[in-house]
């Protein structure tokens, strides 16, 4: 096999995407190409007959602007891909979108784009194939990878996993680093200047180094060298020239725009292209993909029996574990809770015990806290630590990493797992760009948020979330929980883990009662009464959360004035929305006086109300106080709501 013809190709379906689309990145696709063909070729263990295949190795191609090569790598390794595809690329509805998309082209592991999110997803990955190793007795042994560039590693999110992945010894973890020294802008010695092997040594990484990014077996050789460490993750800085062979090659003017035509045509000169670029590559994919599976054959075979005697000896529900990583089982959570009694009290105390219950019956529930467990309650007190010394706990401690955690559990559901993630609502903006990539890869990853309003007083405003509710509502393909007690919680669980969906589920500090009317199977409709009208309607109130209670009390009030009002909680806005028309009149009919009370932003609840003044919301960050004392400043306080509510009904 001639590795130098076939990585020319590679490079010239590449460039051949980018100028048919007008759109693209040639100067990675002509530099790192090299380091994928030796990847691919060498050392990924795959089958692209058997992709969802559970011991397969991952690749995450973190620089996701390098999606062209990517295409190129994957058509060339035999995956069903055409060369019809690749003239699609960048065009609606094609299956080669501008960057790897989750789900819609084969082979690719992971949504990536934003820089950062990838390397920290392949985190996650590594660490999800520690925990399934250590549940299956080394039934599953592979090795995540992923290519990277140095834009990558400039984001903050990359050295909070990088921390975490050397903290934790992740040693199945391989990172290829595109070392070109060139930006979007500028050179790279512009904004950036530090030495990456002393940074990750003291991360308690492995480190290597390639000289030569064209040379294909001092690639290879590094790859190998990584894949017999020990007790380290591995990163390997390989220096390449961006838009190597381009008249361009080298400076940043070559990162992000299709080549010109007397560039392409001195590029097939130097590299023996043909004229049309995506011709006479047939016989050069069948020789590429033809040898990956020979390479794998064997090792597929082996592990195919070893799988068919776990599967024998195992226990049931280990075999019940093990298929629910590829078909995802669905639990009733209600019945778990049939005998349980939850009196008064703060939400995030009441979530924390029907999570306990949840995971001793769960087997891939697992997750954990950006060091706030002890305040958020969420840690599995009936298992272990996730830890260097144990890869079997279920708790992870993701320390003060809150951009990492989102993407970490990420790469926990990409693997097949329902993982969670919590902190304070306040620093969900931390968390966003990893939600947003969860909602657009639709993986169920599910982040929980406490210490949800401005009820929490005395942390003041920096600390009293405001905004994110209706940050996380915004986002597309995402379902946001505000239950009001224990019913609603259990019922917001039985939902979250009965769809595919990332959620997020949001609880209040501070004690709630437990109401009577409250119903668990009604939460999967995102509204439903709560209080009905005992006579003629005079109007509507919609709550979530800790303020449904205070809306039935203000609806006792004033139906002692002849005001009959009905209550509706609205524990999850997106699951109403999805409801029939029919339903959501039924709910909310038309022609009532309608009002909302969520002590949070005002943003997005204008749907339901004639005007502003009927959302009893918030419009301003709040101050450090009593509770009380906030929220009589803020006009927002039982009495005042109440009164608000009266004079707009008259």
């Amino acid at each position: 096999m001639n590795d130098t013809k076939t990585i020319n190709a590679i490079k010239a379906l590449s460039i051949a995407e980018i100028s048919k689309a007008k759109s693209g990145h040639p100067g990675i696709a002509l530099g790192a190409a090299t380091i994928l063909y030796t990847l691919y070729n060498n050392h990924m263990k795959i089958d692209v007959t058997d992709e969802k295949w559970i011991n397969r190795d991952r690749f995450v191609l973190s620089c996701g602007h390098a999606s062209a090569l990517l295409y190129a790598v994957l058509y060339m390794s035999g995956y069903d891909l055409s060369i019809k595809d690749l003239k699609n690329f960048r065009q609606i509805d094609s299956i080669t979108p501008g960057h790897p998309e989750y789900g819609k082209t084969p082979g690719v592991e992971c949504t990536t784009g934003p820089l950062g999110q990838g390397f920290a997803t392949a985190v996650g990955m590594a660490a999800a194939e520690k925990y399934l190793k250590k549940k299956f007795n080394g039934l599953l042994n592979y090795h995540v990878y992923t290519l990277c560039s140095d834009g990558d590693l400039m984001e903050g999110i990359s050295y909070e996993a990088a921390s975490l992945a050397g903290h934790l010894k992740l040693d199945n973890l391989i990172v290829l680093y595109d070392s070109n020294d060139v930006t979007l802008d500028n050179k790279l010695d512009v904004s950036y200047s530090e030495d990456i092997s002393k940074r990750f040594e003291a991360m308690g990484w492995n480190t290597d180094f390639v000289a030569d990014g064209n040379n294909s077996v001092l690639i290879d050789d590094a790859i190998a060298r990584a894949k017999l460490n020990v007790d380290k993750p591995t990163i390997i800085e390989i220096k390449t020239k961006i838009g190597k062979d381009s008249l361009l090659e080298g400076t940043s003017k070559v990162h992000g725009g299709p080549l010109t035509k007397e560039d392409i045509r001195q590029l097939k000169d130097k590299l023996g292209l043909d004229t049309d670029l995506f011709s006479n590559i047939r016989d050069l994919r069948k020789e590429m993909s033809n040898h990956i599976r020979v390479r794998n054959l064997h090792d597929k075979k082996v592990w195919n029996t070893k799988y068919e005697l776990f599967n024998k000896s195992c226990s049931l529900e280990t075999r019940r574990f093990l298929d629910s990583l590829l078909v995802d089982k669905k639990y009733d959570v209600t019945k778990l809770f049939s005998d349980y009694f939850f009196e008064d009290g703060e939400l995030r105390k009441i979530n924390g015990k029907i999570m306990n219950v949840i995971a001793n019956t769960y087997p891939a529930f697992l997750g954990g806290s950006a060091d706030v467990s002890s305040s958020t309650k969420t840690y599995l007190k009936d298992f272990d630590n996730f830890s260097r010394e144990n890869y079997g706990g279920k708790n992870f401690n993701f320390g003060v990493r809150e951009h990492a955690m989102g993407a970490f559990i990420n790469g926990f559901a990409l693997s097949g797992l329902r993982p969670f993630a919590s902190t304070f609502l306040a620093f969900a903006d931390y968390m966003k760009p990893a939600i947003r990539m969860a909602s657009i890869m639709n993986i169920p990853s599910v982040f929980i948020f406490t210490h949800d309003s401005i009820m929490i007083g005395e942390d003041g405003p920096t600390h009293q979330a405001v905004e994110q509710l209706a940050m996380l509502r915004s986002i597309p393909n995402h379902y946001v929980y505000r239950p009001c007690d224990a019913n609603e919680i259990i019922g917001s669980w039985q939902s979250i883990l009965n769809n595919d969906k990332p959620s997020s589920i949001v609880l209040a500090r501070n004690a709630c009662k437990k109401l009577e009317t409250t119903d668990k199977l009604s939460v999967k409709k995102g509204a439903y009464i709560v209080r009905k009208e005992k006579k003629k309607l005079f109007g509507i109130i919609i709550a979530t959360g800790s303020e449904v209670s205070l809306a039935i009390d203000i609806a006792e009030k004033l139906a002692k004035k002849k005001m009959e009002i009905r209550v509706v909680s609205m524990p999850c806005m997106d699951l109403f929305e999805e409801q029939p028309k029919s339903y959501q009149e039924e709910i909310l009919p038309i022609g009532y006086k309608t009002f909302v009370i969520e002590r949070a932003s005002k943003f997005g609840w204008h749907k339901y109300v004639y005007n502003d003044k009927y959302i009893m919301g918030v419009s301003e960050f709040g101050y450090s106080g009593k509770s009380e004392d906030v929220l009589k400043k803020m006009k927002l306080d039982d009495d005042t709501i109440t009164k608000k509510i009266e004079k707009l009904l008259k």
